[in-house]
């Protein structure tokens, strides 16, 4: 894999820098950095701990401001925890299931597709089934999303989480249908694909199986008030917290995003989760919170703009060569 262009920047180019809450992304930093391996990582780490009087400060004393890759390439899109109406058991209105993994299916190998998994009833019967959805839409984007609070019919919320894949590429429902001629590019957000589907179940069943990529999931123990899980293991922070491709930007890292748009962003994040469609130095996936308004407003981000990694003082500087 080529390594991308690397700069060494300052915080004077980071527009915005002197107006955020860095506050709030120390908070975010705090719940992960134990995680972070290397000595540069556990100096910054361990000073964070008594940083909240000038979190500012902080940043800009441990860190130098880095960009990876051609922000002309870059690419902001969101996600969030769906809130879904779940039963344990099949009923005639809950009859779509989510299945926690199978055994024997190892991390990284391919296993069937997605249209294999449907059609030929793979998982059926395996008492793999977690809990059942009352559509096959709802299954769909809850694997998009990765993890989902369910709300029980017994009055109980079960929260779900990643629990493994089958090994096959993401791809993208909505460029496919536009690919087709059936949604116009400009309209097409999680919620028009949503609803494109639930009007033309058929045809919509073989369009969701265009993607091939199929998810599991597990039962996991999270506090009412928090985040789902991310891919440190710790819970998310809305607005705060972000999905990388840690190919090139460490998991745990503050990372400054400037997402343009309709509502634009200048806020320092941290790089605390990934995801199958997140590739790229410049591709970034931002946590927007749980629930309905969430969705709403992570399903119509797709944005350019750039995004710029604090790295260690010593690390940054050794990628500049010194300079």
């Amino acid at each position: 894999m080529a390594q991308p262009k690397t700069q060494v920047l300052s915080f004077h180019d980071l527009h915005g820098w002197d107006h955020d809450d860095q506050g709030a992304a120390l908070r975010a930093f705090l719940t992960t950095c134990p995680r972070l391996t290397g000595p540069e990582w556990q100096e910054a780490c361990d000073q964070a701990r008594h940083a909240q009087d000038d979190p500012r400060r902080f940043f800009e004393a441990y860190f130098r401001p880095v960009l990876i890759g051609n922000p002309k390439k870059a690419l902001f899109t969101g996600y969030y925890e769906p809130e879904l109406k779940a039963s344990l058991v099949r009923t005639p209105h809950f009859a779509y299931p989510i299945y926690r993994r199978p055994p024997g299916l190892k991390p990284g190998r391919r296993w069937y597709s997605r249209a294999e998994i449907e059609d030929r009833h793979l998982l059926r019967g395996r008492g793999l089934e977690i809990a059942w959805l009352s559509n096959p839409v709802d299954v769909f984007f809850l694997q998009v999303q990765g993890s989902g609070r369910l709300h029980l019919t017994n009055g109980k919320i079960l929260r779900v989480g990643f629990g493994g894949k089958n090994g096959h590429p993401y791809r993208s429902v909505g460029k496919e249908l536009v690919r087709l001629g059936l949604l116009p590019a400009h309209r097409v957000s999680a919620q028009r694909i949503r609803a494109w589907v639930k009007e033309h179940p058929k045809q919509g069943r073989r369009i969701l199986m265009h993607n091939p990529s199929f998810v599991f999931f597990r039962e996991v123990s999270v506090a009412h008030g928090d985040g789902p899980v991310g891919a440190m293991q710790e819970p998310l922070q809305a607005g705060r917290s972000l999905a990388v491709d840690p190919r090139y930007v460490p998991l745990g890292a503050p990372v400054w995003v400037y997402k343009r748009g309709r509502h634009p962003i200048h806020r320092l994040m941290v790089a605390q989760d990934t995801g199958s469609a997140i590739r790229g130095a410049q591709r970034g996936d931002i946590f927007y919170g749980s629930g309905p308004r969430a969705g709403r407003l992570a399903g119509a981000v797709r944005d350019g703009g750039r995004m710029v990694v604090l790295l260690p003082a010593a690390r940054a500087l050794a990628m500049a060569g010194g300079e």
